[in-house]
């Protein structure tokens, strides 16, 4: 999850927590006016070519592409208060039948253990990974991640799947490849770690959609910041391997630093970038509103992850995935 950043680097910590070979209920209302998100379409030879890509071994050997962001890199990245209506989106159920110390395996059960699971890409030649999460959608297709997740340094990422349920190189859901991948308009044109947020459409597989599989989780917008949290991911740099959902939980704060974040305590390492924040989680059933992924970490103060705020911009870009 941590690495450095200079300027031409990313997020988490501000060292992404991204893995590479180097991070049913109701439905929101139609999309707001305002800019579209940035979309990238992968034919559909490629996701063919994207789901042959992907065997055992390669996604074992996919290791975390951290991404750290530096004190004066992440000086200028300020952007305004975030203001607009609460929206939230309840979770789905799929159609298949007290807070820890930060950092422990997650051996609750519950949809969240099928809901999430390991993305896989490739980056600049180099076989990578991070975390993504299923939720609620119109299309019941729709993944969210980090915005470094899907495109980084000018690039769009190729090869893109997703593996809910991920478990030691096995995928007991299927991969899930991307028809489309998106992220915000912010994280196109500047990367701009405040609104590092990722999203992807993937295909049917075998005439079934994602979410009547695994089911999805709810999501939810402006919801304000200073509330308990539940943070997943598959961080897969030292200590961790990738094999295994970890989950970190507690009472989130707001960024005192550079960003407009929610930060958490957590040590979650690189590969669990994009894994999602749940408010009002419930621990019994696994379920809980998505109200941000893990994005970054700063290298001077360990132990503490930060995620994009929920805000309009995101909402967007959650509208514009959810109805492709």
């Amino acid at each position: 999850m941590r690495r450095q950043r200079t300027a031409a680097g990313i997020p988490l910590a501000v060292g992404a927590l991204f893995a590479g070979g180097l991070l049913q209920a109701g439905t929101a209302g139609a999309a707001p006016a305002g800019p579209a998100a940035a979309a990238h379409t992968a034919p559909a030879a490629a996701q063919h070519e994207a789901r042959a890509f992907w065997t055992a071994e390669r996604m074992r050997s996919a290791t975390p592409l951290d991404l750290l962001l530096t004190e004066q890199a992440a000086g200028h990245l300020k952007s305004p208060p975030h203001t607009g209506r609460p929206v939230s989106v309840a979770p789905t159920r799929p159609a298949l039948a007290s807070f820890p110390q930060a950092g422990g395996p997650w051996t609750g059960g519950g949809a969240v253990v099928r809901t999430s699971g390991r993305v896989f890409f490739t980056f600049q030649g180099r076989t990578a990974s991070c975390t993504g999460d299923a939720v609620t959608s119109q299309n019941a297709s729709t993944v969210l991640t980090a915005g470094h997740c899907v495109k980084y340094q000018g690039s769009w990422h190729t090869n893109w799947v997703f593996v809910p349920g991920y478990d030691n190189g096995n995928a007991p859901y299927g991969q899930w490849t991307a028809a489309k991948t998106l992220t915000t308009p912010q994280w196109e044109a500047s990367e701009d770690i405040n609104y590092d947020v990722g999203a992807a459409v993937v295909t049917p597989l075998n005439g079934r959609t994602l979410t009547s599989v695994v089911g999805a989780q709810g999501v939810q917008f402006n919801g304000g910041y200073n509330k308990p949290m539940h943070s997943f991911g598959f961080p897969a740099a030292s200590p961790y391997d990738g094999t295994k959902l970890i989950y970190c939980s507690g009472n989130s704060s707001k960024d005192f630093l550079f960003s407009q974040d929610h930060g958490l305590g957590c040590n979650m390492t690189g590969g669990s970038s994009g894994g999602p924040w749940f408010t009002g989680f419930d621990e019994a059933s696994g379920t809980g509103l998505q109200a941000s992924v893990n994005s970054f970490g700063y290298t001077f103060l360990p132990n503490r992850m930060f995620g994009p705020y929920f805000g309009d911009v995101v909402k967007a870009l959650y509208d514009q995935a959810r109805t492709s």
